[in-house]
């Protein structure tokens, strides 16, 4: 029974892949990975909702909650790359290059408070820190370090934009 599970995942996750774009697969690696701070293949499925959220994308709560629960049978809190994109799945659109630096414009703005055009590191950081409390000091420094690419201790729309889809 666990391997037939197995399979049947791995085949629908396949066709769940196949159904998103190569950019949205970049896209979703990249924030997956942001959210997996232990590097272990699995984010909290809270963080999936953050996630949502953070790339403009709106959903049904009830909605998001039953698939997550669908994606943890076993109950452990946690998803794998291959469920959480099953799940986002269902919440993107197909979308071309502009619609989605639109969306991710969006959610720049939403963290540009002063509509200046950047976000200072110091926010970036209290960003990060807030949406996975696991993270070390050095793996902020380290991430923020590959954001803000210039060291101006801001991050532009350039920088956000890269972090987001690996561009």
């Amino acid at each position: 029974l666990f391997y037939g599970c197995r399979t049947h995942r791995a085949t629908h996750s396949a066709t769940m892949t196949e159904a998103l774009d190569e950019e949205q697969v970049k896209l979703l690696k990249r924030a997956f990975s942001m959210f997996d701070s232990s590097k272990k293949g699995n984010i909290e499925k809270e963080k999936v909702r953050t996630i949502l959220t953070t790339l403009g994308h709106t959903y049904d709560d009830a909605e998001l909650d039953a698939l997550l629960e669908g994606e943890d049978p076993e109950h452990t809190g946690t998803v794998n790359f291959d469920s959480f994109c099953r799940v986002a799945g269902h919440f993107l659109e197909n979308e071309d290059d502009e619609a989605l630096q639109k969306e991710l414009k969006e959610a720049f703005r939403l963290y540009d408070k002063e509509g200046n055009g950047y976000i200072p590191t110091s926010s970036l950081r209290e960003i990060l820190a807030a949406l996975d409390d696991q993270l070390t000091g050095d793996q902020l420094n380290e991430m923020i370090a590959e954001i803000d690419t210039d060291s101006s201790g801001t991050v532009d729309f350039e920088e956000f934009m890269e972090m987001m889809t690996g561009d």
